[in-house]
């Protein structure tokens, strides 16, 4: 393997500062040139070291995403949104995984920080605002995925999540229910505490209708199927008659358990509505009601607007002005969970 661009540049015939510009800017060389270049890359099996590029750069190709959950598909689908539209615009996708935890999330902002990341795609467990200022001071932008910011510094994507608990928990009390249970957690996370928020709104306006709040430990299908199991312990008069999940993982693990217990029917005994709208969703063994969102367009609007606002804005063709925030609105889909067939 070679040592350095020196080799390649010997073997091509070419100074350090062509091969320099066939591996950065390909577009300035003679094709011919290109074409020798990439002979002795490969004669050579020459690996360019893009971390010491990086440090005499000051910036990368890189862009960190880090997620809550990635078993969650969900965020699947938001990653590979990002990286789809990342790779057009030239840029690459390192994805990490904070599975809802704040020292996970505080050790991979510490290696993104080292790596010197063009920019932060993010999806915070809780209030991050004084570490993302730091990495802003280091010339590291930040952009929210799935929660507004309420700083300026910061651009964010996502959907009006206080409109999407509204939204479901209407749909529960349109179809005539009043005992409205809605099982999420933790409320630290600001998509969940947010999505109460619009249920307790939805709640508001009825009279004689009541939301019972059932806290879980994490957004999983095992949390869901305890949370259910919990229900079942209680007499039949004593539970709710629906039940809004926080995300759809959630939901499918209330409904697993729920549906095959014997002792409820879905929608008869409780309406059973989640958020997402996960592919399993509509597969599930009733059929899932949900709050959609798009992911894949979140991923791929938040790489733009990070680029953006890292001066950009040409390669991405919008205006040189960022836009601070992008919100979408979310859509019920309403499948037999309600009773929608």
């Amino acid at each position: 393997m070679a040592e350095s661009v020196k080799d390649v540049a010997r073997l091509a015939g070419v100074s350090v500062g062509t091969v320099s510009n066939v591996l950065n800017h390909p577009d300035k060389v003679a094709e011919a040139t290109v074409a020798r270049v990439q002979e002795a890359i490969e004669k050579l099996g020459f690996v360019r070291n893009d971390v010491a590029r990086q440090l005499r750069a000051g910036n990368s190709r890189a862009i960190g995403l880090l997620i809550l959950d990635v078993r969650n598909p969900f965020f699947t689908d938001l990653a590979r949104g990002a990286e789809a539209r990342a790779a057009e615009l030239g840029h690459a996708v390192l994805l990490a995984n904070s599975d809802e935890s704040s020292a996970r999330e505080a050790d991979y902002l510490d290696l993104f920080e080292q790596q010197r990341i063009r920019g932060l795609l993010i999806s915070p467990v809780g209030d991050i605002t004084g570490r993302l200022h730091r990495l802003r001071d280091r010339g590291i932008r930040s952009v929210l995925v799935d929660r507004p910011s309420s700083d300026i510094a910061f651009g964010s994507v996502f959907v009006d999540d206080v409109a999407g608990g509204e939204i479901a928990v209407r749909h529960l009390l349109e179809i005539g229910r009043r005992r409205i249970a809605f099982v999420g957690g933790s409320l630290a996370i600001r998509q969940v505490s947010d999505r109460l928020t619009g249920a307790r709104a939805a709640v508001a306006e009825h009279a004689g209708a009541s939301l019972e709040v059932v806290e879980t430990a994490a957004l999983t299908v095992d949390e869901g199927a305890k949370a259910a199991h919990a229900l079942l312990t209680r007499p039949p008069a004593d539970r709710p008659d629906a039940v809004f999940a926080a995300n759809d993982l959630l939901a499918i693990g209330m409904l697993q358990v729920l549906a095959g217990s014997g002792d409820v029917t879905i929608p008869d005994d409780i309406a059973l509505v989640g958020y997402d709208d996960i592919d399993f969703a509509s597969a599930a063994i009733v059929p899932l009601s949900s709050i959609r969102q798009p992911a894949a367009l979140i991923g791929a609007t938040a790489v733009e607007l990070l680029l953006t606002r890292t001066g950009e804005a040409a390669v991405v063709g919008r205006a040189s002005e960022p836009t601070r925030a992008v919100r979408f609105q979310p859509e019920l889909v309403a499948r037999a969970s309600t009773g929608v067939r």
